[in-house]
């Protein structure tokens, strides 16, 4: 075939998006307004819940959620150990300390049966990543957390995905999502934070305002101009701007459109590459709908053909981006010494992230190109 050159995710965008940012524009409501409320309001509805708020980040939604929760300096919250290093940097940012756990290699997602061994009496909260858009099994976890450990889900590869039924961002306490170009949907950066606790919902609002008791908005059309907000909290400037609103309000519209769009072609990617015996393919759970944010494969180091490294370049000359799945944090520098971490101390997370190769799987391909990315991987050997 031909050679390609096929991104290892780009975000589908076009008119639609880019007439939706005139009314902010012209409007000059740039900041967060009435835009980034309808998109907050959708946002809930499609996902179930009865609180929405828009973010400039995961990142950030992750911190507030934790902020809103309390937690601080003394408490413990459990982190998988196979995730993006924003999952255990926001445990840092509010003085509490990550506690590791090591993943089930089969789903990347956290390995259920050694969380209760990880439990304390300091033990606040568990972030659980529901990697790549598959939904963690928040049913067992839950069974074996004490009623005052919070479910913080870290969703943000899933939205549009749910667990029996239930969507992503309504399972546990409070969620957050990103809208990152290489999510389903975007609005460039940004994020949502969601949850069912109204108080909890009310803290994390005043807390992304930078602690602000009155919004902007609410400011601004109020009788009394006079007015400015009392500040009770010690908050952040975490907000999104309209334009972002804007554009994730026609996103959002085609969330389920793109999920099904690439559940096709995950499904094409699973029959194709199912008789290499050295790549393990992703699965669904029962009961749930995977989110495909990314498709991501693992090589059996002991039957491939040649290191994942060596096929990531191979592919690469071919023009197919690949990366890795994410990466162990307990690896990285900054956690590795800091907290004095060995990568055999998690090992089921040191083989995911020395041996994890997402392939693309996005909006923007077409059949020619599923078929060149499957061509080339059968030709690893």
């Amino acid at each position: 075939m031909e050679k390609r050159n096929i991104a290892i995710s780009l975000p589908c965008t076009g008119e639609e998006e880019w007439q939706a940012t005139r009314e902010p524009l012209m409007s000059g409501w740039l900041t967060q307004g009435p835009k980034v409320a309808a998109f907050e309001k959708a946002f809930a509805e499609r996902h179930q819940v009865p609180h929405a708020l828009a973010v400039t980040s995961c990142t950030t939604g992750l911190h507030l959620a934790l902020a809103g929760l309390g937690i601080g300096p003394g408490d413990e919250v459990i982190v998988p150990a196979f995730t993006w290093v924003a999952t255990a940097n926001v445990v840092l940012y509010c003085g509490a300390t990550p506690v590791f756990i090591d993943v089930d290699p089969q789903t990347f997602n956290l390995d259920l049966e050694q969380v209760k061994a990880k439990v304390s009496d300091k033990t606040r909260a568990v972030i659980a990543v529901h990697l790549f858009g598959r939904c963690l099994d928040i049913d067992t976890l839950r069974a074996a957390l004490p009623p005052s450990v919070a479910i913080v889900e870290d969703a943000a590869c899933a939205a549009g995905a749910s667990w029996k039924g239930r969507p992503a961002g309504s399972l546990g306490d409070v969620a957050a999502f990103s809208f990152h170009p290489r999510k389903s949907v975007t609005t460039g950066e940004g994020g949502m934070v969601t949850t069912a606790n109204a108080e909890l919902a009310e803290q994390m609002n005043q807390l992304r305002n930078h602690g602000a008791s009155l919004s902007e908005e609410q400011r601004h059309h109020g009788p009394r101009p006079y007015l400015l907000p009392e500040f009770n909290l010690l908050g952040f400037n975490y907000r999104m701007t309209d334009l972002q609103g804007a554009v994730g309000l026609v996103q959002l519209a085609k969330l389920d459109g793109f999920i099904d769009e690439r559940e096709q072609w995950a499904q094409y990617y699973c029959e194709q590459l199912s008789g290499i015996e050295w790549l393990r393919l992703p699965t669904v759970p029962e009961g749930g709908r995977h989110g495909w944010q990314a498709f991501v494969l693992y090589v059996d180091p002991a039957k491939a053909p040649m290191p994942r490294n060596e096929m990531m370049e191979i592919l690469q000359a071919k023009g197919i981006a690949t990366r890795p799945g994410t990466h162990a944090v307990h690896m990285l520098a900054y956690y590795r010494d800091r907290f004095d971490l060995k990568p055999d101390d998690f090992p089921a997370a040191r083989d995911c992230n020395d041996h994890s190769m997402a392939i693309p799987l996005h909006n923007r391909m077409d059949a020619q190109d599923y078929a060149y990315v499957v061509e080339a991987i059968r030709q690893l050997g």
